[in-house]
């Protein structure tokens, strides 16, 4: 009899430890797909240019269209998963994420596309936030939970890995469309994966929308990137951009109002009450910012200026983003042997040091060698600052908010991240205009070829004139054009290393003298309840 009952209690952990391991495997599967289809289209903006034409800031939205959704709606989905079922939005997310990578490979033209990644942006909010909680709800000990945790964030850098290289081969050797179709197949798979193997969970006690929060941040943050990005392109002054600057800042500070009356809020305003943590905050969303915009003014200048190929683009991305999967290992054991805020520091200094030598590059300088060591030490940098900005955020609170300030910095480093293709776009797409329209006056091109020119800018910029065959009527104005363009993106640079070097002097005088605040196993975000962890970007 007792045998029995010790067989049948054995049988049923045996049972419960697959369970975990398929909804494990699962959930890695769910967010390296979202990484992948968040970070590839960064090495097909060259082919974006060659075949849709984009004119102005419509090459930004690109990659805008697909992170805003992932930055104001991450964690929400993680609420709606709690509520309703986490395994449901799982699936519904791949699902999802399929659709707008369908619609994204179908497209003729570029609203299209934006339509196709603000779909896939959805289905990638969705699945950030509800993988990292279904491995956490999947585990019952701290040191099953910190593996699972491990094994989820490899699984997103080997998403940030695969995907420079899965674009770069599939836009080299098929087109920009193939790359989306392979997605969409992979978005298929896994979400037939998902319904067949991952076990179900929720947590709806205490849970609930905050939908006014939700609103407000979504209108003002859209407003503010509209703003940003279309001021180059239709004028500072215009109606349009002043008026989408107002609209921001009514909604963001409805949504500063909306979050104190809330009684779930989506961000902890009480947080930044603490100082350190309001620090380091700005220390995320100023080095987060930092390198996505290293990231978009490189794919700018190696795919869109340069015209390589995706694969010659793909490689530039593999040093910008594979020293995270490379690094973490060696990361992590620096983490528990170290004050995280000098890793922080000196991953933000490394960052700087490398775009302020990728401002130096000459545009015609074409060679992988050149850009090696600048895009390295700006992704070892990289690599360091993402993994230590949590734990520097976390070591600033007492215990029990410790879980409250690593949601709280997700959010901040995801709006980081979006501010990255917009400020540095606008940048230097303003930057470049008004070089190249300098250059151009002051040239000796025969006034019809001028004339000629300044059309095909003022339609679209610096960047069509660069695109334009140099047989053409104002193809002797090109070579005018990729210059301007490279003093814009070396300003883009520059603004990126500045940036950089900001946050990590506020990280090494700012923070000084602040405790290392060690959270126990019962309130700290490993073994206490899961938190939505920001995606890493290539």
């Amino acid at each position: 009899m007792t045998s029995s009952r010790t067989k049948a209690v054995e049988d049923q952990r045996k049972r419960a430890r697959s369970t975990c391991r398929a909804t494990l495997i699962t959930s890695c599967l769910a967010v390296c797909l979202a990484q992948i289809a968040l970070a590839m289209p960064a090495t097909l903006n060259g082919l974006f240019q060659e075949s849709l034409h984009p004119v102005g800031s419509q090459l930004t939205w690109i990659s805008d269209a697909f992170l805003l959704p992932v930055t104001v709606l991450e964690l929400t989905f993680g609420v709606l998963g709690d509520l309703f079922g986490r395994k449901r939005l799982l699936v519904g997310g791949t699902a999802l994420l399929a659709v707008g990578e369908v619609v994204a490979a179908t497209a003729g033209g570029i609203p299209q596309l934006w339509a196709g990644q603000l779909l896939g942006g959805l289905g990638a909010a969705a699945l950030f936030p509800t993988t990292l909680a279904m491995v956490a709800a999947g585990t019952h000990t701290p040191r099953d939970r910190a593996r699972g945790i491990a094994v989820w964030t490899a699984s997103l850098s080997t998403g940030g890995f695969v995907a420079p290289v899965l674009g770069g081969l599939s836009g080299t050797y098929g087109s920009w469309k193939l790359s989306f179709v392979i997605v969409a197949a992979l978005a298929v798979i896994t979400a037939l994966v998902c319904w067949l193997l991952a076990e179900d969970s929720s947590s709806p006690e205490g849970r609930s929308l905050d939908w006014g929060g939700q609103i407000t941040i979504l209108i003002g943050l859209f407003a503010l990137l509209y703003a940003v990005i279309q001021g180059p392109t239709d004028g500072w002054g215009s109606p349009s951009v002043i008026g989408a600057f107002v609209v921001a800042a009514v909604f963001l500070v409805l949504f500063v109002l909306a979050e104190q009356r809330a009684r779930s809020p989506l961000l902890r305003l009480g947080l930044f009450r603490n100082r350190a943590f309001t620090i380091v905050s700005v220390i995320t969303v100023v080095g987060m910012f930092s390198f996505l915009g290293t990231a978009y003014a490189t794919s700018i200048r190696i795919g869109v200026i340069q015209h390589q190929s995706p694969l010659r683009t793909s490689m530039a991305f593999v040093l910008l983003g594979g020293f995270s999967l490379v690094l973490t290992p060696l990361i992590s054991r620096l983490l528990e042997r170290a004050n995280p805020r000098w890793l922080l520091s000196g991953g933000l200094l490394l960052m700087a040091t490398g775009d302020f030598w990728m401002a130096t590059l000459d545009i015609r300088e074409t060679s992988l060698g050149a850009h090696l060591a600048p895009l390295g030490l700006a992704g070892i940098g990289y690599a360091f600052s993402i993994a230590s900005v949590t734990a520097v955020a976390v070591n600033t609170v007492p215990d029990r908010y410790t879980g409250m300030a690593s949601a709280s910095t997700s959010l901040l480093r995801d709006f980081g991240f979006t501010l990255g293709p917009a400020l540095i776009g606008a940048v230097a797409l303003g930057q470049a205009a008004s070089a190249f329209r300098s250059g151009l006056s002051a040239s000796s091109l025969p006034p019809a070829t001028q004339a000629a020119a300044t059309e095909v800018a003022r339609a679209g910029g610096p960047l069509a004139v660069n695109s334009l065959p140099p047989d053409s009527a104002p193809g002797r104005a090109v070579s005018l054009a990729r210059d301007a363009l490279g003093q814009g993106y070396s300003l883009g640079y520059v603004v990126c290393g500045t940036a950089a070097l900001v946050a990590c002097l506020l990280a090494v005088s700012a923070l000084r003298g602040d405790r290392k605040n060690t959270p126990s196993p019962k309130e700290s975000p490993v073994a206490g309840t899961p938190t939505t962890t920001a995606p890493e970007p290539l």
